[in-house]
């Protein structure tokens, strides 16, 4: 049996619930009908300038906090084409993207002294771009009636499976729509507020990994009432999905258990299994990659892996298992298994990319649709370019899947596990790519 999607285990408790059949036949069977996908669940033992306005001295920015009246007056160097928020955020480091398509819809950006206030506008070679940094506005995470799709619960916990393209927490360009948001909703909560420093936003594609410890630890929970910190933004959140990443979360509905839980996330205790599809098939089929992680020098939203001193900023270990369940398509495509001893920011995605098969649909690391194609292409006749063309059209975000989650209950001590199905757009892909061929891994 494949151990991630049958679910081995140990003896059930008495809160313990049965994986049905309709889970483990998604993966085993060739075929699966798509209208069966609906989630189980198992719980059991287990370098440019920039200025101020007032023309003070610069700081550090790797040290800066406050970007607000930041300025940037210079032209695009670079040849082709890039947008406009994009190229800003570059030039001013640090700064996140959120943050300056908020100065765009402000009005404080030109190009070629005419006001943008798009920031998908196209900057090319020679535009005379201007933009000054906003001040950083008070965010309020108001309570919305958003459908959760809720995994498990009890007056400690909530374990809930995150839908694709859902942000986790506000942030600068994602003031409503997000969990927090529908947590808040859902028990009742206050509203949060916060504007005490810069706040990195899921529009910069930054949160797969638990909270650093200094924002876990800063927080003064009390049913959930926050003091004026970047905790006080994402209240009980202890671990973070990118927004393009579906799969499971836990959140704290406590003070004791959001303490609990960030210890578990510190000690890298927390059970968490992965599973995506990959742009060819890694070698070897399984393995562990220990390779650090900083963020990428060129390109702020971007993590890379730390292969030398000059590739990128301040790095932090990461380590991660992989395994190989089933090569697909005459292996231009792999369905991998992924196992996180550490969970840094975008970390299966910059080690994907490290491997050499960056996740399908990531846009960010190189698994865009034209590399999807011809690494299928490469390994299959002419006569399925169209179906594979029409395959990979499909592709919308990275097929990242966060499968299992385990911790030990705060409160009880209970070893807990849940798990839930991919969503229809993950399945759909794999499906199509199991109907040209597929091919099962020894040992998965």
């Amino acid at each position: 049996m494949w151990l991630v999607y049958s679910l081995a285990h140990p003896p059930l408790t008495h809160a313990s619930r049965t994986l049905t059949n309709s889970l483990i036949s998604l993966f085993i069977n060739r075929t699966p009908r798509i209208r069966n996908l609906i989630h189980q669940r198992v719980s059991f033992n287990s370098n440019s300038t920039a200025s101020n306005l007032d023309n003070e001295p610069q700081e550090d920015p790797r040290q800066r906090t406050n970007y607000a009246g930041v300025r940037l007056a210079e032209s695009v160097e670079e040849a082709g084409k890039m947008r406009l928020d994009a190229w800003i955020s570059n030039k001013i480091s640090g700064v996140s993207r959120a943050r300056v398509q908020s100065s765009i819809k402000e009005g404080l950006v030109s190009v070629n002294h005419r006001v943008v206030v798009k920031a998908s506008h196209i900057v090319r070679h020679g535009d005379k771009v201007e933009c000054t940094i906003s001040e950083l506005q008070p965010l309020k995470a108001e309570g919305e009636d958003i459908a959760l799709d809720i995994v498990y619960e009890d007056e400690n916990v909530l374990v809930v499976n995150k839908p694709v393209h859902m942000v986790v927490h506000p942030a600068p360009g994602n003031a409503s729509g997000t969990l927090v948001n529908g947590i808040l909703h859902h028990c009742s909560l206050p509203t949060p507020s916060f504007q005490s420093r810069e706040l990195l936003s899921d529009s910069d594609d930054l949160s797969d990994d638990e909270l650093d410890e200094s924002s876990s630890n800063q927080a003064h929970l009390k049913d959930f009432g926050f003091d004026t910190n970047q905790t006080a933004i994402r209240p009980g959140i202890v671990h973070r999905l990118d927004k393009g990443t579906s799969g499971l979360l836990v959140v704290a509905k406590d003070e004791h258990s959001h303490a609990h839980l960030s210890q578990q996330f510190k000690e890298h205790t927390i059970q968490r299994i992965y599973v995506s599809l990959t742009c060819g098939v890694p070698f070897p089929a399984s393995g562990r990659v220990d390779i650090p992680i900083g963020r990428d020098l060129t390109n702020r939203i971007r993590m890379t892996a730390d292969t030398g001193p000059t590739k990128c900023g301040k790095s932090r270990h990461a380590a991660s298992r992989y395994r190989v369940v089933e090569v697909l398509a005459g292996g231009g495509c792999a369905l991998v298994e992924w196992r996180l001893e550490t969970g840094r920011t975008h970390q299966i995605r910059a080690h994907a990319k490290y491997l050499g098969i960056p996740l399908m649909g990531d846009e960010v690391y190189g698994g865009s649709r034209n590399l999807a194609l011809s690494r299928l292409q490469l390994k299959n006749p002419s006569t399925i370019h169209s179906r594979l063309s029409q395959l990979v059209s499909k592709l919308d975000r990275p097929c990242l899947h966060a499968l299992t989650l385990g911790f030990t209950h705060p409160c009880t001590g209970e070893k807990m596990q849940f798990s839930c199905l991919p969503p229809v757009d993950f399945a759909e892909i794999l499906t199509g790519l199991r109907n040209i061929s597929t091919e099962k891994v020894k040992g998965s």
